[in-house]
C-alpha cells in the first residue's frame, strides 16, 4: 500500500480534478481511495463516484490524501500526480 499527501492550489476548484481522478482510477486494477479530514471515497468510475468526491468539501489549500493498494499502485499514483502536476493544480 501507498499513501501521499497533497494540497490543492488554493486558486482551484475540485470539480475539474475530481473527474480526473475518476477517470484515471479506471486504467488500473488497484484500490484507490481519496481521503480527507477522516472521510473517504472509493475511486471508480461513476457519477456517484464523482459526486461524492466533491462532497467530500475539500478546501483549497488544505491536504488530502490518495492511498492506492494493488499491483500497479505505483503507476496509478505516479499518473495521478502527473496529472495533477502538468494542470498546475497541486503544491
Amino acid at each position: 500500500m501507498i499513501e501521499r499527501q497533497y494540497n490543492m492550489l488554493p486558486s482551484t476548484g475540485f470539480a475539474r480534478p475530481a473527474r480526473m481522478l475518476v477517470s484515471i482510477s479506471t486504467k488500473y486494477l488497484s484500490n484507490l481511495v481519496l481521503e480527507y479530514e477522516g472521510n473517504s471515497v472509493k475511486l471508480n468510475y461513476s457519477t456517484e463516484t464523482i459526486m461524492d468526491v466533491m462532497s467530500l468539501g475539500i478546501r483549497p489549500g488544505a491536504p488530502f490524501y490518495i492511498r492506492a493498494e494493488g499491483i500497479d499502485e505505483s503507476p496509478a499514483l505516479q499518473s495521478i500526480e502527473d496529472h495533477f502536476s502538468k494542470m498546475k493544480l497541486i503544491y
